[in-house]
């Protein structure tokens, strides 16, 4: 089974791996602005994040209907399927952005910004250009969800690669403009950049550049991958007419995208949480906590590419009667997970100083780099985990027990992470170290609690029942058409 589970997932991965760089060149390049820009980034990390939540929650519902079509052979409706989709998630981007943009300057102080000092305009300028860019980054999310439904995860990929490149070229000019830009230093070209700055005294756009240069790229990525879809290049031919809107479908979509966005929210709404615990430490602990984050994502993102895999391999056999090697394919991803990020928990930890310090510059940054040198001492020995909970719980999601999934990632974020770090912070006055220990305890007991759920429970009897207009077998070339009914 590795092999199948290995094609499954690595593009998958390799996608999301792409997706984190947009928020380590952000940061790499605002680093170099100082303290204050990094924690901005930090406070405004877990609105991105709720919007990334959202989008890729709301989208799932293409993926696994445009699935359940192709597999019965239904490839007529597919195009109406991915019409309705880009037509609900597009409206509801439209009403996220402008709320998003107008309550900015009040959600950032609930995660910790105070108004009128630097950190906070820096964190407004940046959310509200972000929001801005959310109508982009669903229409991308879309373009995936539907070509993973098709069975196409490649096109995507290549996509996302170019939306990455483009970003990074745009990152150090719109943030640094021609003072500081390290790309002329690399290149041996400092006296250009002098000529330069000479020339036009641009100095970037500071924080908002980073929104700016993401806003952009995302965009070109998301009217390629639209202009793909109604040209039919890639196998899906769609019409104007398919965008009109058709009650059964959207409420379709809304029955099985919401329960995944409703999981997804609530992690992000957690992240938010913790991220205002992290606020009444001080800021340069949010700026660490934001460094942590943003190279965590690329321990994170793997971990759930792989669980994607694994619900699709558990989801098949579970449809075939096949419960040994639903089983089979969970401890099979979980020794893959162990192995993989017990690498990372060893790098983490032997090189912690370091990793912070290429995120960062400045007079004042010692107390961040030693916040975060710390952060990664105590977390990344966790990081096999919470690899461990995300495979497993994965099992029980393509199983068809999403409620039991649900419950779990909601009880290890609202029962097992926040409480204890409220506790070591406000009771027990351990600062910034608390929160990384509230972490690391979060990431133990979830694994150990979903893994004896894993060993006594009866997961592996619940089977998805068939939608009406899928087929009767499970459609093997999607990660997500064994949880149809989700």
């Amino acid at each position: 089974m590795l092999k199948p589970l290995l094609s499954l997932t690595l593009p998958i991965v390799a996608s999301q791996l792409l997706q984190v760089t947009y928020n380590l060149v952000d940061t790499f390049f605002v680093g170099r602005l100082g303290a204050d820009p990094v924690a901005a980034l930090g406070f405004a990390l877990p609105f991105s994040f709720l919007m990334i939540s959202l989008g890729s929650g709301l989208t799932v519902a293409g993926t696994v209907l445009v699935a359940q079509h192709k597999g019965a052979g239904n490839e007529d409706r597919v195009a109406s399927v991915a019409g309705q989709t880009i037509t609900f998630v597009s409206l509801t981007s439209v009403a996220l952005a402008a709320l998003g943009y107008a309550l900015a300057p009040t959600l950032l102080p609930v995660v910790g910004t105070e108004p009128g000092t630097v950190v906070h305009a820096l964190a407004v300028e940046y959310t509200r250009t972000f929001f801005v860019g959310v109508v982009f980054m669903f229409g991308f999310f879309i373009f995936q969800a539907v070509l993973r439904g098709w069975g196409d995860t490649t096109t995507p990929l290549y996509l996302m690669g170019v939306s990455v490149a483009l970003n990074i070229v745009l990152d150090p000019f719109l943030i640094l403009g021609f003072d500081g830009n390290p790309l002329f230093a690399w290149a041996g070209l400092e006296g250009l950049e002098a000529a330069l700055f000479d020339a036009t005294g641009f100095t970037g756009f500071g924080v908002q550049g980073a929104a700016v240069a993401t806003v952009f790229s995302r965009g070109v990525a998301a009217m390629i991958g639209l202009w793909m879809l109604f040209t039919g290049r890639v196998g899906i031919s769609l019409a104007l007419s398919d965008l009109k809107p058709e009650l059964s479908v959207v409420r379709k979509i809304l029955d099985v995208g919401g329960p995944s966005g409703l999981e997804k929210s609530a992690e992000s709404l957690a992240y938010t949480g913790m991220t205002a615990l992290v606020g009444l430490v001080s800021a340069d602990a949010v700026a660490a906590y934001g460094i942590g984050n943003r190279i965590n994502t690329l321990v994170y993102l793997p971990a759930v590419g792989l669980a994607q895999g694994t619900e699709t391999a558990v989801g098949q056999n579970l449809g075939a009667g096949k419960n040994d090697r639903a089983r089979t394919a969970v401890l099979l991803s979980a020794g893959i997970i162990v192995s993989v990020l017990s690498v990372f928990s060893l790098l983490a930890f032997l090189f912690a100083e370091p990793l912070v310090r290429v995120f960062i510059r400045g007079e004042d940054a010692a107390t961040v780099v030693a916040m975060g040198t710390d952060y990664f001492k105590i977390i990344g020995p966790t990081y096999v985990f919470m690899g461990l909970f995300h495979v497993l719980n994965a099992g029980f999601r393509g199983a068809g027990s999403t409620r039991t999934a649900f419950i779990f990632s909601t009880l290890s974020q609202w029962g097992l992470r926040i409480p204890p770090t409220l506790a070591f912070v406000a009771l027990l006055g351990m600062g910034a170290t608390g929160v990384w220990w509230g972490i690391a305890f979060s990431h133990v007991a979830a694994a150990v609690l979903v893994g004896t759920w894993f060993l006594v429970g009866n997961w592996d009897q619940r089977v998805v029942e068939d939608d009406e207009d899928a087929p009767e077998t499970a459609a093997p070339e999607t990660d997500d058409a064994a949880a149809a009914d989700d």
